[in-house]
């Protein structure tokens, strides 16, 4: 979850809000794949979670980690992320998972590539000191109560917020992870297109990477139990966002929506205030309680922003929002499925084809059914099984036609071999980890820390 913002510059009226979605437009030589992947830490010896401070504990991952060159965030006088100058980052999510949020890079190969190195470098640290890091969608085994909370700011004041609004807004917090990824636009008709496909395809990625069956040691019912939790999180934040497909969506109709999204807090000299449930709108005409008077900054709009949590989010760039976390080949697999679709013009075409005839009320359907069912899940009458067969071979030629080689000569095609087997199959990681704990684990969940850790 990201950390305060930096973006330079008065706000005049809606119309610089506007300006600071649309000056994200970039030409296609200088798009690029920014991945952003959580993973549970837990001490080893123990399989329970990494408090903030001791031996084996979140503070020690990040001081172990600054012996490759990354450089120590505070807020106040405690450490709560790492940086390297390249545009990536390690940061902390609510529960003490631990985010990658890579750097931009042009191809897939340098994904995977930043990927391993990370990994590389948690193990080599986390082998020192008991540690070691677990790729799901949900927590497998551990309680709420059992579960810090990383010392920032913000988390506090959404700790008390998230219970009035959501069943599951503290399980969201706490006991999830993702694997996403940041993709850039030409221009507004280009992200528009870009968001229309992405949203409507969603729930396909959920299906593809659904791999949190389990909850507090028990099988939960669901295949993906954190896309299950986003279901009843906050509805004024999250969901599928059908204003997209209107007619006259832009940059204009998604301020509007941001707009509308009840705040969290205004971070002011190093200290996040607590605006929850006060209005933006309020707040441009000096009018927010929390700071009467007091007008916003572009850096408190690029902060609201990050708090808004749509299936798929409109940024300076557009974020793929709907995954869970899993195992390595998970982590390049989900930006190749999305950079196949989105990052051709005649891939973009298709996939824009093959959801054409699906309305509202289809993209919901298929939204709320996904949790539970995955791949088994339907849309006018065809499985997403079949779906996720067409949509992969469009990603896969969109892949093809970007002949992006690495130094061996191979195109990015490669990286969705671990979906186009999953399809094939019929069968998510989640029907096997459940395969799995009815058979040979014998009915315990933990086996998972050992089987699916990094």
């Amino acid at each position: 979850m990201s950390g305060p913002q930096s973006a330079a510059g008065e706000i005049g009226d809606k119309t610089d809000l506007i300006a600071y979605l649309a000056a994200g437009a970039k030409p296609r030589a200088d798009w690029r794949i920014g991945t952003e992947h959580e993973k549970f830490g837990f001490c080893r010896e123990r399989l329970t979670p990494l408090p903030y401070e001791g031996d084996c504990s979140v503070r020690a991952m990040l001081e172990g980690l600054t012996r490759f060159g990354w450089q120590p965030v505070y807020e106040g006088e405690t450490l709560i992320a790492l940086t390297d100058g390249t545009g990536a980052s390690v940061t902390l999510e609510p529960g003490g998972q631990f985010e990658l949020s890579g750097a931009p890079l042009e191809h897939l190969h340098q994904t995977c590539a930043e990927v391993n190195t990370h990994l590389a470098q948690v193990r080599e640290v986390g082998d020192e000191i008991g540690v070691g890091f677990l790729g799901m969608g949900y927590q497998p085994t551990w309680t709420m109560d059992e579960t810090p909370m990383m010392p920032k700011g913000r988390y506090r004041i959404m700790k008390r917020y998230m219970p009035t609004v959501g069943q599951y807004g503290l399980d969201m917090m706490f006991r999830t992870c993702t694997v996403q990824v940041n993709l850039d636009f030409a221009d507004e008709a280009d992200m528009v297109r870009k968001m229309r496909a992405s949203i409507a395809l969603q729930p396909l990625a959920t299906a593809l990477f659904a791999n949190s069956p389990f909850r507090e040691g028990k099988p939960n019912g669901f295949k993906s139990f954190r896309s299950e939790c986003w279901r009843d999180t906050d509805p004024a934040r999250s969901g599928m966002i059908p204003f997209v497909f209107e007619e006259g969506f832009g940059f204009e109709r998604y301020v509007d929506y941001v707009l509308d999204v009840p705040m969290y807090f205004v971070y002011r000299d190093g200290k996040y205030i607590d605006a929850a449930g006060q209005s933006f709108r309020a707040f441009l005409d000096g009018k927010l309680p929390a700071l009467p008077g007091e007008r916003p900054t572009m850096s408190d709009w690029a902060d609201h922003l990050t708090t808004v949590f749509p299936e798929v989010r409109l940024k300076r760039y557009i974020e793929m929002r709907g995954a869970d976390g899993g195992p390595w080949r998970r982590l390049c697999a989900l930006p190749a499925f999305w950079v196949g679709l989105l990052y051709d013009d005649a891939a973009l075409d298709a996939a824009l084809d093959l959801t054409k005839d699906w309305t509202a009320e289809d993209r919901q359907s298929l939204r709320d059914q996904v949790p539970a069912k995955a791949l088994e899940a339907s849309v006018r009458g065809r499985s997403l099984r079949d779906v996720a067969a067409d949509a992969l071979a469009i990603a896969h030629g969109g892949l093809k036609a970007r002949a992006k080689l690495s130094a061996f000569g191979e195109n990015e095609t490669h990286f969705l071999n671990t979906l186009h087997e999953m399809v094939e199959e019929g069968r998510t990681l989640a029907d096997e980890m459940l395969e799995k704990y009815h058979g040979e684990w014998g009915g315990d969940a933990s086996r998972a820390f050992r089987e699916y850790a990094y």
